[in-house]
C-alpha cells in the first residue's frame, strides 16, 4: 500500500502522517481536540480539498471517541466552511474546494488589519493565561469569600449560562474576570484583562460552536463550585481542563 493509497471508502489517507494526527484524543475536552485533529488532518494535506474524509466509524475508532462526537465536529466544520456532506451513493464528508481564507480569520474578514496570528504569538498567548487563570482558580478556591463575593461568582455563572452568541464571549470575559479579583490581589487583574483582550482576538477569529459552548458551561460550573467549596487543587485541574480544551480549538482553527 502506498503512502496515500486511499483506503477501502475512497478516502485519500497518508498511513504513516495520517495515523500520527488521527490518534486517541484526551477524554476530558474530546470534541475540541476531535475538531482540532480533524483540521490537523486537512491544514497538513492528508485529505486534500475536494476528497472524502474517512467514514465516521473509522474516525470514531482512530480517535477514540464516540461517533456522536465524530458527527458533532463534522457538523461544526461544515458551518465553518472546512467540510461538505452529500448523500448517495458516492457520498460522504468532502473536504470543501476552496478552503476558507485562514488569513482573514475563518469567517473571511475583509479588513486588512486582522491578519492572523503566528503559532509562537498563539502560544504565548496561551502560555501566559494558562499561568494566571490556573494560579488564579486556586488562589480564589484558598480564600473564605465572603457572600457578596460567591453572590457574584455564581451570577457571573448563571448569566454565562443564559446567553449565546457575541454575548456569550462577553459574559465569558467577565466569569474569568470575576475569579481573578476573587484571589484579592489587584495587580493581577490588569494582567488578566490584557491577557483575555488577546485571548479574544484569537476567538473572535473562529466561530462559536455550539457543541464547544455547551461543554464550556460545564467546565466553567466545575470550577465555581469546585472555587465556592474550597477545593483548590479541583479548581486548577477544572481550570486546566478548560483552558486546554479553548486551546486546541483556537490551535486547530488558526495554528
Amino acid at each position: 500500500m502506498t503512502p496515500t493509497e486511499p483506503d477501502g471508502d475512497g478516502a485519500a489517507r497518508n498511513t504513516t502522517a495520517g495515523d500520527a494526527v488521527l490518534r486517541p484524543v484526551h477524554e476530558q475536552n474530546a470534541f475540541e481536540e476531535t475538531v482540532n485533529r480533524l483540521l490537523q488532518t486537512i491544514r497538513l494535506g492528508l485529505v486534500a480539498p475536494g476528497d472524502a474524509l474517512p467514514p465516521e466509524r473509522d474516525l470514531a475508532a482512530r480517535l477514540a471517541v464516540s461517533r456522536d462526537t465524530v458527527r458533532d465536529a463534522i457538523k461544526e466544520l461544515g458551518t465553518a466552511g472546512y467540510l461538505v456532506s452529500r448523500r448517495g451513493r458516492y457520498g460522504g464528508t468532502f473536504v470543501c474546494d476552496p478552503l476558507p481564507d485562514r488569513a482573514h480569520g475563518v469567517a473571511g474578514s475583509d479588513d486588512p488589519a486582522r491578519l492572523r496570528a503566528s503559532p509562537a504569538e498563539i502560544d504565548d498567548v496561551l502560555g501566559l493565561r494558562s499561568i494566571l487563570e490556573v494560579g488564579a482558580a486556586r488562589s480564589a478556591a484558598s480564600r473564605a469569600l465572603t457572600a457578596a463575593e460567591r453572590d457574584l461568582l455564581w451570577s457571573s455563572l448563571t448569566d454565562t449560562r443564559a446567553v449565546t452568541g457575541d454575548e456569550y464571549r462577553r459574559l465569558d470575559s467577565r466569569l474569568h474576570l470575576v475569579i481573578g479579583e476573587l484571589t484579592g490581589s489587584p495587580s493581577l487583574l490588569p494582567l488578566l484583562a490584557e491577557n483575555r483582550m488577546r485571548v479574544n482576538l484569537l476567538l473572535d477569529d473562529i466561530p462559536l460552536l455550539d457543541r464547544n459552548i455547551r461543554h464550556s458551561d460545564e467546565q466553567h460550573e466545575a470550577i465555581v463550585i469546585a472555587i465556592l467549596t474550597g477545593d483548590a487543587d479541583g479548581a486548577a485541574r477544572a481550570m486546566a481542563e478548560h483552558l486546554a480544551g479553548s486551546a486546541a480549538l483556537l490551535r486547530g482553527f488558526l495554528g
